[in-house]
């Protein structure tokens, strides 16, 4: 198989509006997630809500939370976030606008480990179609 990234490093990160942990306070480890209002995420109303994914001592687990409200929408689970309506979990890319303004803040960190980012994986270079071609060069020439 021939791997051709196509992002940055990554991670997946926890966030929280400043105003939400004033009230609620941070949380310490993601076991405490169960207890607290989170805002989840799922790609289709057929699909079960996304498991939060965290490490801790080099040992990945998920956690799937209790969501206060679950949407198929980014956007909206981010202003929800900001809003205050819970602590959501998502790519800490989709996120940085809202931290960058301070409206968002990251918690359980240390938990969240960055992972390489993400690949296109394909075959061969032999007999390559001509539109995989063209994206594999689009896809390097960006980078």
């Amino acid at each position: 198989m021939i791997a051709v990234p196509v992002s940055g490093e990554q991670r997946q990160l926890a966030v929280a509006s400043p105003a939400y942990l004033a009230r609620h306070g941070e949380p310490l480890h993601p076991s405490e997630l169960a207890r607290r209002r989170c805002i989840g995420w799922r790609r289709g109303a057929a699909v079960a809500p996304y498991r939060w994914e965290f490490a801790e001592n080099g040992r990945e687990f998920s956690v799937a939370v209790a969501d206060t409200i679950t949407t198929t929408d980014m956007g909206l689970m981010i202003k929800l976030a900001v809003a205050g309506a819970g602590i959501s979990f998502g790519m800490e890319d989709s996120f940085r606008p809202a931290i960058a303004r301070g409206e968002l803040t990251p918690v359980l960190e240390d938990f969240c480990p960055r992972f390489p980012g993400f690949y296109l994986y394909y075959p061969s270079r032999r007999n390559m179609a001509p539109k995989l071609r063209a994206l594999v060069a689009h896809l390097r020439d960006f980078r």
